[in-house]
């Protein structure tokens, strides 16, 4: 058997195997103590950096000397990035404020919303009060912004805290108030006033917050308002306090119900009416689907004196690429025409001066007629004056109409003899008066056209004196307030719609419309024949004569008295008019001669009596063919 020899190569092989196996144990080792290391060194370091962010956000507390760590790790959590804002000297309850000759605002670090807003030369309720009217105050408003950060956290701007910067540019007052999630990361609500201006600017724009916000997501602007009352009748006040916007550029409003609500394809502004002064924010950017609320607080004016409307907005603001930037403006001021039409908004058409006709009168005549008087007399005098203007304008008007009913009283026996001729053929007797009219060169219509010309300036002025803030406050005679109503007693109980006090200027206005319904309506039962199967026009005038002064006296006693007394001298002078004209201008003897003469001269009729001529020959045709048949 061959005997194995010892091979030295293969010796030599396998400890050079076993020296380059412990080689690598053992570098595998030193690496794996290294990788050990180097973690703990990356986790001392990560544990020292926020160690060191805890410091410096602590020591920027106020009044903290010592890092307090525990309620700075809890901001954190609650805050995420904001965290930031609440370490800064301003994240206390504290407020900045900016005013001009017209308006002192007070803006809260808390929310960086405007807190008061008071208007300098405007008095609450009387005015001998001392106390201003304030838009805003005591709580009466919510401003918040809703954003969702990207760890599917909620903040309310409300709770969180902003950092007041003041600057001027020229005369311009400059407010930034910017909420912080880091030194150049931030929201910011920027004011600008200017000098003796009720209008503002507003801005809302983010910087550097896309990675800290859900921008594919809205941020939805909460705008709460409660409104005061402002004046001596509330419930006169609030029938006047509504919501108005601009949607899709028409301005429209919400309604005057218990609680109403809309909601709008595309808002670019919002206005809190409150009768004579508003609350609106503007955008440049129409915001989408704002829903509105109004809700009426009123339920009983004994007791609920204090707000009038809750009116509440959610407007949703989109991101534009991954940041808020809209341009906004704020009005905090009086509800008066002339200063918002000067803004060029369109924010003018939330005072209610009517629509169509009326509105165009009121903004065309009323409005810059009134405006004018008013600019160098007294209110009272002014009302006085401006209706002399408007009845002697319309004085011919009202001449053609009592001519009209002076010639239709002079055919009346004419009229009364054909009833009676033809009683049993209505058709007959219709045709044989048309042909009367005719001959005579008299237009039973006459005195209808020129009456209808003038309510449309009736109804304009019902819009035009309640929404006249020159009254406001501007007293005449024993009215203390053209605005409101001009209680001169003081009722010991209410008398449903009437109310609980008397007022003078409607009961001489009820007087004076008394007066005028009695000349005018017996003139037309005088000059009206009454016409088969028609109502009986008598008794329905003798109705009216009694009933308007009633209602007149009922719904104005809660008016304001410079629409009393606009009616009051109204009906005096037309009162007045007629008396002229009946006098020396209508003569019953003259109007008959002349209507006798006219029955001589040929006659052309014109398109209008020869259609109805003609209507009226083919319906006695089918009677008559009828009665054959028959």
């Amino acid at each position: 058997m061959e005997q194995k020899k010892f091979d030295l190569n293969s010796i030599i092989g396998f400890a050079l195997i076993f020296v380059i196996i412990l080689w690598m144990m053992y570098n595998n080792r030193e690496n794996e103590v290294k990788e050990q290391a180097k973690a703990k060194t990356e986790i001392a370091a990560d544990k020292k950096a926020k160690a060191a962010t805890t410091k410096e956000v602590a020591n920027t507390i106020k009044d903290t000397t010592v890092a307090d760590s525990d309620k700075v790790l809890k901001l954190q959590e609650t805050l995420g990035s904001f965290a930031y804002s609440a370490t800064l000297p301003s994240a206390k309850e504290d407020f900045t404020t900016i005013e001009n000759e017209f308006i002192k605002l007070k803006i809260a670090n808390k929310g960086g919303f405007i807190a008061e807003a008071t208007l300098k030369n405007y008095k609450k309720i009387d005015k001998n009060s001392n106390e201003l009217v304030a838009l805003i105050k005591n709580n009466n408003v919510n401003f918040n912004l809703q954003l969702q950060t990207k760890d599917n956290r909620v903040l309310n701007t409300k709770d969180l805290f902003f950092e007041p910067t003041v600057s001027k540019v020229g005369e311009n007052q400059i407010l930034s108030m910017k909420l912080k999630a880091g030194a150049n990361s931030y929201l910011e609500y920027k004011y600008v006033l200017k000098p003796k201006e009720y209008m503002l600017d507003f801005d809302i724009q983010s910087q550097a917050l896309n990675s800290t916000l859900n921008t594919s997501n809205v941020a939805d602007l909460q705008w709460d308002l409660k409104t005061y009352r402002n004046e001596k009748s509330i419930s006169y006040e609030n029938r006047y306090a509504e919501i108005y916007f601009e949607n899709e550029g028409k301005v429209d409003y919400a309604g005057l119900g218990k609680q109403e609500d809309e909601t709008l394809e595309k808002a670019t502004f919002i206005a809190y009416k409150q009768h004579f002064f508003s609350s609106i924010l503007l955008s440049q950017t129409p915001i989408e689907n704002v829903k509105l609320s109004s809700t009426d607080l009123v339920n009983d004016e004994k007791i609920d004196t204090v707000f009038t409307k809750n009116f509440k907005s959610t407007l949703p603001l989109a991101f534009k690429n991954g940041e808020l930037d809209y341009k906004m403006n704020w009005y905090l001021g009086p509800t008066d025409y002339r200063i918002l039409n000067k803004y060029d908004k369109n924010i003018e058409e939330i005072v209610p001066l009517g629509w169509g006709i009326f509105g165009w009168i009121n903004k065309f005549i009323f409005v810059p007629l009134f405006g004018f008087l008013s600019s160098f007399m007294g209110l009272g005098i002014a009302i006085i004056i401006f209706t002399i203007l408007i009845k002697i304008a319309m004085s011919p008007i009202t001449f053609k109409s009592f001519l009209s009913q002076a010639k239709m009283k002079v055919l009346r026996p004419e009229i009364t003899e054909i009833g009676e001729k033809f009683s049993k053929d209505p058709m007959k007797k219709q045709q044989e008066t048309m042909k009367l009219y005719n001959k005579a060169g008299v237009n039973p219509m006459a005195g209808c056209v020129p009456a209808l010309i003038q309510i449309p300036f009736m109804y304009a002025s019902f819009q035009f004196f309640p929404s006249a803030i020159e009254l406001r406050q501007k007293g005449f005679l024993w009215a203390d307030d053209l605005s409101s109503f001009d209680e001169i007693y003081k009722l010991p109980f209410h008398i449903p719609v009437y109310g609980d006090h008397i007022s003078l200027f409607p009961i001489l206005a009820s007087i004076a419309i008394f007066f005028y319904m009695k000349m005018t309506s017996g003139d037309q039962m005088m000059a009206q024949p009454q016409q088969e199967g028609m109502p009986d026009m008598a008794k329905i005038m003798k109705i009216m004569i009694y009933l308007s002064p009633i209602m007149m006296l009922l719904f104005f006693n809660n008016y304001g008295s410079g629409l009393s007394l606009y009616n009051f001298i109204s009906n005096l002078i037309t009162i007045g008019i007629m008396i002229v004209i009946k006098r020396y201008f209508i003569n019953s003897d003259k109007i008959h001669a002349q209507i006798q003469e006219n029955k001589t001269k040929p006659k052309t009729e014109s398109k209008f009596q020869r259609k109805m001529r003609e209507m009226m020959e083919q319906a006695e045709a089918q009677k008559q063919l009828q009665k054959k048949k028959k």
